[in-house]
């Protein structure tokens, strides 16, 4: 019977003192070259970019990648598949060749909780990622909502930042009309300065204001102005009003304004929705009821207060002078 471990000790014998010297040094330089060969390949599959583009599907993709914010950033960094998908999709090449990508059936390729590894806690790798721990747009959308991030973040292939208006594909009907605003990006209004992400008094101002709020608002930096600031030529165009600082009304714009059905308030809504008593209140029924009057012919918005130099202006225009005093008193 052949005994093959006898046969090869038997060829060793009779070899010649240089060949039992080279053939374990080649034995030798081809397991050292063939794993170096080994390395290469699996560093190039695993950690290189251009391994990607082996599938000509993904060219677009990877076209994409590299003109994004994330082209420093390794595909398998986000992109995380395991053995058995990795043969999956090379037998699905192999086979099929396949000359569209696959849908994705609601299937979330990158899972938010590789989104935050960088973006909400801090990546050595990555130091630069802008951090969004403070933001209440993903506290609301990711942590109370479950919310994907890929969702709104890469809605397109590798295009991270949200469009202007892509808000409105979660928000149906809540575009807003009118006075100038209907192409505002939505978050030229919502911001994360506020709990309920509604905008602020000073996130109206920021147009309808002087440059002082929006020198204050900019240098805070956040991502509602850093990355949806308002141009030049709307804040421009924008109507500036003055808010006193001690004007009786001191609430959110948007409880008499409402940009998504209409935004220059019914003066009417003043009497049903909060002054339900005022006609019982000095003269104001007559004004109203009998002359037709609407409160903001003597209230004048924003800062609401009837003055002295007011009355003397235009009460007048109807008849002598009486003071506002007595106007509520009598």
């Amino acid at each position: 019977m052949f005994n093959p471990i006898k046969w090869l000790r038997e060829i060793h014998k009779q070899m010649p003192a240089v060949g039992k010297i080279l053939i374990p040094s080649l034995v030798l330089i081809i397991i050292i070259g063939g794993g170096y060969v080994s390395f290469r390949f699996y560093d190039f599959t695993e950690n290189n970019p251009k391994f990607c583009v082996s599938c000509h599907l993904m060219q677009p993709a990877f076209d994409a990648w590299a003109q994004s914010e994330h082209k420093d950033i390794n595909c398998h960094d986000c992109h995380k598949l395991g053995i058995v998908d990795k043969n999956k999709l090379l037998v699905s090449f192999v086979l099929h060749r396949p000359k569209s990508v696959p849908e994705r059936h609601g299937k979330i390729i990158v899972p938010w909780k590789l989104c935050i590894t960088c973006h909400w806690e801090k990546d050595e790798k990555y130091p630069n990622a802008p951090n969004v721990s403070h933001s209440r747009y993903h506290a609301k959308h990711v942590f109370m909502e479950q919310v994907e991030c890929s969702k709104c973040h890469g809605y397109r292939t590798h295009q991270f930042t949200l469009e202007e208006r892509y808000c409105i594909t979660c928000h149906q009907n809540r575009e807003v009309h009118g006075e100038g605003m209907s192409k505002l990006a939505c978050l030229n209004c919502h911001t994360d300065r506020t709990v309920d992400l509604k905008p602020g008094r000073k996130k109206c101002l920021f147009c309808h204001g002087n440059e002082s709020v929006r020198t204050e608002l900019s240098a805070d930096n956040t991502m509602d102005v850093k990355h949806f600031m308002p141009s030049t030529e709307v804040v421009r165009k924008a109507q500036k009003i003055n808010v006193p600082s001690d004007a009786p009304m001191q609430f959110y714009c948007y409880e008499c304004h409402k940009p998504h059905t209409k935004v220059r308030p019914d003066w009417g809504d003043c009497l049903t929705r909060c002054h339900s008593d005022q006609l019982q209140v000095g003269k104001h029924e007559m004004h109203v009821k009998t002359m037709g009057m609407k409160c903001v012919e003597c209230h004048k918005p924003h800062e609401w207060r009837v003055s002295e130099k007011q009355a003397r202006k235009d009460c007048t225009k109807c008849h002598e002078y009486r003071s506002p005093k007595k106007f509520i008193g009598s």
